[in-house]
């Protein structure tokens, strides 16, 4: 009987695998075969995903690369968050203290000091703006600076939150910009007025060879904090060579002196240069343009 029951119990383990006495094979048979599939499907499935991120990784590395080259309304715009331009590193350069000439723009209040010598005549000029390329700090004699030595590289202009390099604003200033400053305890309703005035302001094209980008176009204005509480006035406006010092950020003045200085052929010294187009880490991301 034992032996009996064994070879039963051996037939119905064979049967199990095999096919019935009717020659069908069994019913748990077909699960099997769809499970080996749906494994396979599902290897398929995954693959398919690790490739597809894969592709956004790439094309994330390739945004993050053209963010890192762009400036002004440039794909700088597309990166995310301000980025201060670098600070100088080097030696500090104090700078010799301008002499203060009268002014010809017929803006009343405008301040101006000497641009004698420039475009360079090879004579020395005694009082008159330095133009000298500089590596480090710069101890400038007006605050703040309207010229002097400054960043051999530019930043990228715009507005900003928090202050900016003076020697890399400057050099902004040769190029033709005007630059804005504030005091840091001015009220944010009169902040926002500030940031009003520059967004208003027209965008002039740019050249082509600035960061190898065309079709490049800037307001040429910075807008920034002061670092300290130095300023001469709550606002100061500031081109190379002359200066407004206001209270209010609705003083008319504001808009005839940007007319008259900013990219101007009479008071630029290199006219056509650019305000843009330098990379983020060097010439900062503005929070706007």
């Amino acid at each position: 009987m034992s032996k009996a029951t064994d070879s039963g119990r051996r037939t119905a383990k064979s049967s199990s695998v095999g096919t019935t006495s009717s020659g069908r094979r069994p019913t748990n048979a077909a699960p099997r075969s769809r499970g080996r599939g749906s494994m396979m499907g599902r290897r398929r499935v995954s693959w398919a995903m690790v490739a597809a991120v894969a592709v956004v990784l790439i094309l994330v590395g390739v945004i993050g690369f053209a963010v890192s080259r762009g400036g002004g309304s440039g794909a700088a715009e597309a990166g995310s968050g301000q980025v201060i331009p670098a600070a100088p590193d080097g030696p500090v350069v104090v700078a010799q203290t301008p002499k203060e000439v009268p002014d010809t723009s017929g803006i009343s209040g405008v301040l101006a000091w000497s641009t004698e010598g420039w475009p360079a005549d090879g004579a020395d000029h005694p009082g008159a703006l330095q133009h000298d390329h500089v590596a480090g700090p710069v101890r400038y004699a007006v605050t703040p600076p309207v010229g002097g030595p400054h960043s051999t590289v530019w930043m990228n202009a715009g507005i900003y939150t928090e202050p900016i390099p003076a020697e890399r604003a400057v050099h902004n200033l040769e190029h033709g910009a005007v630059w804005i400053t504030y005091d840091p305890s001015l009220p944010a309703k009169q902040v926002a007025a500030l940031t009003a005035f520059v967004d208003k302001q027209s965008l002039i094209p740019e050249p082509s060879q600035a960061g190898g980008a065309a079709d490049r176009a800037n307001r040429f204005i910075d807008l920034s904090p002061w670092s300290g509480n130095t300023l001469p006035s709550p606002i100061v406006v500031s081109s190379w060579g002359h200066q407004l010092r206001v209270e209010s950020p609705a003083d008319p003045r504001m808009q005839q002196f940007v007319d008259t200085f900013r990219h101007s052929r009479s008071y630029t010294p290199e006219y056509g240069a650019a305000v843009d187009g330098i990379p983020v880490s060097t010439g900062g991301r503005p929070a706007s343009h």
